[in-house]
């Protein structure tokens, strides 16, 4: 097991983590997971140049694994419930890997990373490593309840299972979700592409045809807009021409309210989308059409 000094520190990490959610909504930097949590004034680094990272102030088990790809829309998800994660190299008694079966078999939770993009990372926690497959160079890890950290007998209920399937599939949600909206805020330099407005935080990735209706989580698919122009997309306040035309309902334009009205939506009729650099990240014109013709005859 973990000696206790250890032990204060994972849990330490984790109690830091909570407190930088509501902040950054599960979402991180490089920054900041290196240069990471202070303890007694030591710096702890919360992920490294190795997927599987134990920093020098914990004595035996990693503390977190982190997977580098371009797109969460791979099978590294088992049936939505289970993740895969890769043994580091082919030896199965490499340090690394012995460090994460070493954590299996203790139940030692861990920190999952995800890389959205270069240098940005979803953040889950705590995950536990619930199998090993040998022959497939891989161990199986599964997402669990933060009421474990303090109550650890709820690893042995019979629910244990069904409730990491349950924890494991929020999370996949969330990954899609996010991963989706780093890739379109930053395609589109981060501001809305009506009203060019740059606060991070008032910023949707908003879809151009639903996943509902087979849009698929494609840059070209989605609009970085701001909250109150992504609520009027939606609801067929505001359509977009697949000339990358903005137009305002006839009945909205024709309302009397205040500034918001008259200076968020009305004076953006016949606007012109702020797009994307790339021409592959701009967005679809046969989505935009589709949609366009629902909002003409709303």
């Amino acid at each position: 097991m973990e000696d206790t000094e250890s032990y204060k520190i994972r849990l330490a990490i984790f109690k830091w983590l909570e407190q930088l959610i509501p902040l950054y909504d599960y979402v991180l930097n490089w920054e900041q997971l290196t240069k990471g949590f202070y303890y007694a004034n030591i710096p702890i680094p919360l992920i490294g140049a190795k997927g599987i990272w134990k920093p020098k102030a914990i004595n035996k088990y990693p503390i977190s694994i982190t997977t580098v790809q371009k797109s969460i829309y791979t099978d590294e998800f088992i049936d939505d419930e289970t993740l895969y994660y890769s043994y580091r190299g082919e030896d199965h008694c490499h340090p690394d890997n012995v460090g994460l079966r070493d954590a299996m078999n203790d139940q030692i939770p861990l920190i999952y990373f995800h890389q959205l993009l270069k240098g940005v990372y979803h953040v889950t926690w705590p995950i536990f490593i619930v199998g090993d497959e040998p022959d497939k160079l891989r161990f199986t890890a599964s997402v669990e309840s933060y009421n474990v950290l303090t109550n650890s007998s709820l690893l042995q209920e019979p629910e244990a299972k069904y409730r990491r399937k349950y924890q494991t599939k929020e999370v996949l949600i969330r990954l899609h979700q996010k991963s989706f909206r780093e890739r379109i805020l930053h395609a589109y330099r981060e501001h809305c592409a009506i009203c060019n407005l740059q606060h991070r935080s008032l910023l949707d990735a908003a879809h151009i045809i639903p996943d509902h209706d087979g849009g698929k989580p494609e840059v070209s698919n989605g609009l970085s807009l701001c909250k109150i122009h992504h609520a009027a997309y939606d609801q067929n306040i505001l359509g977009i021409s697949p000339d990358y035309k903005v137009e305002i309902r006839n009945d909205i334009l024709s309302e009397i309210d205040g500034p918001m009205l008259k200076y968020g939506l009305q004076e953006m009729n016949g606007h012109k989308l702020i797009l994307p650099h790339s021409v592959k990240n701009k967005p679809d014109k046969n989505g935009l059409d589709f949609r366009y013709q629902q909002f003409k005859s709303a």
